[in-house]
């Protein structure tokens, strides 16, 4: 009986967490939505100086550091056997409203179109600023990228993509609009899910527009570490500041922003750009999402443990929101995870015993409410997405059971290979998931 006592308080503790942080992300939204406001009406957009681009034909190779054009974006697109998104991808940067752009295609070793249809794109669109940089053998993301970056990217300012993704065409002009600000070293977009029906793809759907709309209590507070690979955007001389991605860790997104970070958030911040939208695929299988969800665990808490300085450091380099809230609460989300599962499991059962149906309905009606609210305020829907939301919201409860399944047998799974949490190799093979291919490109703002 003491264990089942024990048990259903964990399972109180764990439900009295996530009302609260609810709570903490609607008050934080809706002050970030507030000063989002006033920064576009009182400021305006200010963009950097214009800059003409050079016909791709006439880059050149260098291996000493590029200067930096003022203006100029160096787009950077990560590729392996994209043959059925790159051209959709490179499409929606077309579309762009901003010009003073050039794209990098890092393909790294494809064994299938990706590199022909890149050259392709080239030979049929030569008014647009494209390089395809082919690597010889497969040497992973991060050092993809970090080859493309050191030997041609010329940008002040960098945006990297995923090949699957695609923006809106304001979604650059948007994003170096955060940068009038001389401190912010990175800004981490709107990432939504691309539409789908299916129970999967309502899943990741409404697990993005919840994660992501914490992201506006975390800019407010200033205690955002965690920036996302698709259409995050940095100041070059930042990038060559901290020698670009390390490739130690399985998610190098996160450990680019985790170390950017690392040097001190009051001086480098990194802020959430809910007009920045992007749209990417989301997983087609559920046995994609537990290899994804294990790998982006397995990834985060590689770089909680790497910059676990960060956390309850009294140095004035750093937020007190993000050393005695945001990295203890990142530490401390892992475990309820972890336990989360057992304990909703638990609680079902203890209700139906009991005949005390109280708590699982007061859990469902709180999910499902703050799931409609989170709908409602969505500034990037469309009337019929909406609505379309709204009618699935209901189901979010029983979704999210499923997620945190996931999650529990992605963490034990890091259990399992807990000796690479510490000690981390170097990363240097990738594998892309399968892609749909299907959605159109977007060709003017929502």
């Amino acid at each position: 009986m003491d264990i089942a006592l024990l048990i259903f308080w964990l399972f109180a503790g764990v439900s009295i967490l996530y009302v609260v942080h609810f709570g903490l992300y609607l008050a934080g939204a809706n002050f970030y939505d507030i000063w989002q406001q006033r920064r576009k009406g009182i400021r305006g957009v200010r963009l950097p100086t214009a800059y003409q681009p050079e016909c791709a034909a006439t880059a050149t190779w260098t291996r000493r550091a590029l200067p930096e054009v003022p203006g100029l974006v160096s787009i950077v697109v990560a590729a392996h056997n994209e043959e059925a998104v790159i051209v959709r991808t490179l499409d929606s940067v077309r579309n762009s409203t901003y010009r003073s752009f050039e794209v990098l295609v890092a393909d790294d070793a494809s064994s299938d179109l990706t590199g022909r249809l890149v050259r392709d794109y080239q030979l049929r669109h030569s008014d647009m600023n494209l390089r395809l940089v082919r690597m010889h053998r497969n040497v992973g993301k991060g050092a993809a990228l970090n080859a493309v970056l050191r030997r041609f990217a010329r940008g002040q300012y960098v945006m990297t993509l995923d090949a699957d993704s695609v923006i809106q065409p304001d979604a650059i002009t948007n994003a170096l609009s955060y940068f009038d600000d001389p401190y912010v070293a990175g800004v981490a977009a709107n990432v939504q899910i691309m539409e789908e029906t299916t129970a999967l793809g309502i899943l990741q759907r409404f697990e993005h527009m919840i994660g992501y709309r914490s992201k506006k209590l975390y800019s407010l507070l200033n205690c955002e570490y965690v920036v996302g690979g698709v259409a995050s955007t940095y100041r070059m001389r930042v990038l060559r500041k901290v020698d670009f991605y390390d490739t130690d860790t399985v998610t190098e997104d996160i450990g680019l922003s985790a170390k950017i970070t690392h040097l001190g958030n009051r001086r480098f911040r990194m802020v959430y750009g809910a007009d920045v939208v992007a749209r990417t695929e989301g997983v087609l299988t559920f046995r994609a999402l537990a290899k994804q969800r294990y790998r982006w665990k397995y990834g985060s808490i590689q770089n909680l443990i790497k910059y676990r300085g960060m956390a309850l450091n009294p140095s004035r380099r750093y937020s007190r929101t993000l050393a005695y809230y945001r990295m203890p609460m990142a530490l401390l989300s892992e475990f309820t995870l972890l336990v989360s599962p057992l304990a909703w499991t638990y609680a079902v059962y203890w209700s139906l015993a009991t005949y005390t149906p109280a708590l699982i309905i007061g859990s469902y009606a709180t999910i499902t409410a703050y799931t409609l609210l989170t709908v409602l305020m969505d500034e990037n829907l469309t009337p019929r997405e909406r609505t379309r939301l709204c009618l699935y919201a209901p189901t979010a409860y029983f979704l999210f059971y499923i997620m945190d399944l996931v999650q529990l047998v992605a963490a034990v799974r890091c259990i399992a290979r807990s000796r690479g949490l510490v000690r981390r190799p170097e990363i240097n093979t990738w594998k892309s998931p399968q892609r749909a291919g299907s959605a159109g490109v977007v060709t003017s703002a929502a």
